[in-house]
């Protein structure tokens, strides 16, 4: 009898309590820290300024090499 409940604990509610730990795991780390969110910010300026000297170096050729999007 000790055996059987043994083999019922393990094949059921032992997956079930895994399951649910993990669960409230990913429940109480849902979001970014503080550390992602200020990464994410400085990857967000820096892209914009990647953008803004793209657009500035774009305006030069245009400027400089009318065509030159052509050879693209």
């Amino acid at each position: 009898m000790s055996e059987a409940v043994a083999i019922l604990f393990t094949i059921c509610v032992l997956p079930l309590a895994i399951v649910m730990h993990y669960i409230t795991k990913w429940k109480a780390t849902k979001g970014l820290t503080q550390d992602e969110e200020r990464m994410l910010e400085d990857l967000w300026r820096d892209s914009q300024a990647m953008e803004s000297r793209l657009n500035a170096l774009e305006t030069i050729l245009d400027d400089e090499l009318p065509g030159w999007r052509k050879h693209v």
